[in-house]
């Protein structure tokens, strides 16, 4: 999918993790499967390492799935949860969807968050995860004082 060539999430206080994988769609559609029944703390102990391994879709798609799983194993449910980023994987390569609602092990949350990090399509979202409700009222905030919200602050 083709992401808006406006949108600039800004940065938040909130530090959502979104934020630092912006702009690499398919990388916070990944931490968004991560963070699926699991915490925000336990996803910092192996995201990084996920993505030093698997840095892109290709590479995914020629993971080992035993050291997949040993790599995801402190999220809980690795099997599962290695078989559900492999077939997003081939999903999201195959092109053949339109939301990311379309791919597997992609729910309200992960739609939620490609919607406003990816599409900047923040307003028509109403988040139901406490992380992404902060982050949807800081955007809206910033609009409502007439800050852009299309440009990210130098850190």
């Amino acid at each position: 999918m083709a992401q808006s060539s406006s949108w600039v999430p800004p940065r938040s206080p909130h530090g959502l993790i979104q934020e630092d994988l912006w702009p690499n769609e398919w990388r916070i559609l990944v931490a968004c499967l991560m963070l699926n029944l699991t915490t925000r703390k336990q996803v910092d102990g192996v995201i990084h390492e996920f993505f030093r391994r698997w840095p892109d879709p290709g590479s995914l798609e020629a993971a080992d799935l035993n050291e997949l799983e040993e790599l995801i194993k402190p999220l809980g449910m690795w099997r599962k949860r290695a078989q559900t980023l492999l077939r997003f994987n081939r999903e999201y390569v195959s092109g053949g969807w339109s939301t990311a609602r379309d791919l597997h092990g992609c729910g309200k949350y992960a739609d939620d968050c490609w919607r406003i990090f990816c599409l900047g399509d923040w307003r028509s979202v109403q988040p139901q995860d406490h992380a992404l409700n902060k982050y949807h009222s800081f955007l809206l905030r910033e609009s409502e004082q007439s800050s852009p919200v299309n440009t990210r602050p130098e850190n």
